[in-house]
């Protein structure tokens, strides 16, 4: 099934993943129309994708997913819309209502709109921190759906990111204006990397500054199994597929489904030194304190910061919760996802790593000038 001669928006399109998606679509499917839903469009974005693009209609709307008025307008005609847009945040510098609003609220309006506007397919970007991990940092290995975990989310960012998805799932078959009923999907990618991962950039400049050595925030056996950008944005494509497909329309709406691909598990710290040690970056032996000790340390500062937090507002470097997250064996198979939805990796893991490496390879003498500069 195609989405030939529908009309998607992509909210989020001037992102990570958006960009990604957007090129995608542009390269294997015939749309009447792609709709990018960002706050603000870069008119460089629109001529990267030139080469792909052909006599296909990119319409742009800047505008915010919390404004029920603009959000109308953008959807109206629409067939499908890919939520994409939200606020990520695994410090804690982005207040609670500030998450809450874009996330939650945010994903509220579209859905409305969806049913004002009759939209028939709805494919909402989750992430794999609704699962977890949970504070006592209980592992799972080659988890699945029918998965059974005991949590009580402590990220902001995790709980909104829950709750939107939750009601993502619960407005499936909701009936629209013109009397069909609206199929809505989440997928839970784990860790997105891949070309213009603001994160591995980040570790880099990091890595950079300590003299071409990588920190290490992960202990060698805590593994999960990320996931390429651009097979994450194929899972999307899919997704929208299999909601328009009239025999899987009803199998898939209301699910949801973990995104993962054929890179293999390893930490965290371990996997940025997988693509960075091409560059010539070493990574440290251990952590900089035995883990035990690294949790009082998060305590002692997380106390300081709440303390303090009246006078000013002080986010930690590391929490418990960020630490748990980087230290605990937490992988998922994709066997659902290529059951239900027909997703299979579209990027093998050399081709993954070869294009994240090449990308990193490109921004090391800015970040090194970068830093030359201050």
């Amino acid at each position: 099934m195609s989405l030939r001669g529908d009309v998607c928006v992509v909210t989020g399109a001037s992102g990570f993943l958006g960009k990604k998606l957007l090129r995608l679509l542009l390269e294997e499917e015939r749309t009447a129309e792609i709709r990018l839903l960002d706050t603000h469009v870069q008119p460089q974005l629109l001529h990267n994708l030139q080469d792909c693009r052909g006599e296909k209609t990119l319409s742009v709307f800047e505008g915010d997913i919390r404004d029920a008025s603009f959000v109308r307008k953008a959807l109206r005609g629409a067939s499908t819309v890919f939520h994409i847009a939200s606020i990520i945040d695994v410090t804690g510098s982005v207040e609670y209502s500030e998450l809450y609003a874009v996330n939650v609220k945010g994903t509220q309006v579209l859905l409305e709109a969806c049913i004002q506007e009759n939209v028939a397919s709805f494919i909402y970007t989750s992430t794999v921190e609704v699962m977890g991990p949970n504070p006592r940092g209980e592992s799972i290995i080659n988890g699945n759906e029918d998965t059974i975990y005991e949590n009580t989310l402590k990220f902001s960012y995790s709980k909104t990111k829950k709750e939107a998805e939750d009601r993502t799932l619960q407005a499936n078959g909701e009936v629209l204006k013109n009397g069909g009923h609206l199929a809505t999907c989440a997928l839970r990618p784990m860790y997105i990397y891949g070309d213009g991962c603001r994160f591995l950039l980040g570790h880099m400049r990091d890595g950079i500054q300590n003299r071409d050595v990588l920190y290490r925030m992960s202990e060698r056996e805590a593994h999960v199994n990320p996931v390429y950008v651009g097979n994450v944005a194929y899972g999307h494509l899919q997704a929208a597929r299999s909601l328009k497909d009239p025999q899987k329309r009803n199998i898939v709406g209301g699910k949801f489904y973990f995104i993962s691909d054929d890179t293999p598990p390893v930490s965290y710290s371990d996997f940025n030194h997988v693509l960075l040690s091409p560059l010539g970056f070493s990574i440290q032996e251990k952590l900089l304190l035995p883990l035990c000790f690294f949790y009082i340390l998060c305590f002692i500062l997380e106390t300081l910061c709440m303390i303090l937090r009246p006078f000013i507002h002080i986010v930690p470097p590391i929490s418990r919760q960020l630490l748990t997250l980087l230290n605990t064996k937490f992988t998922f198979s994709y066997q659902k996802a290529k059951k239900d939805l027909g997703y299979e990796p579209k990027y093998s893991w050399d081709e993954a790593r070869k294009r994240t490496t090449e990308w990193l390879a490109s921004q090391l003498p800015l970040e090194r000038e970068k830093l030359l500069s201050k």
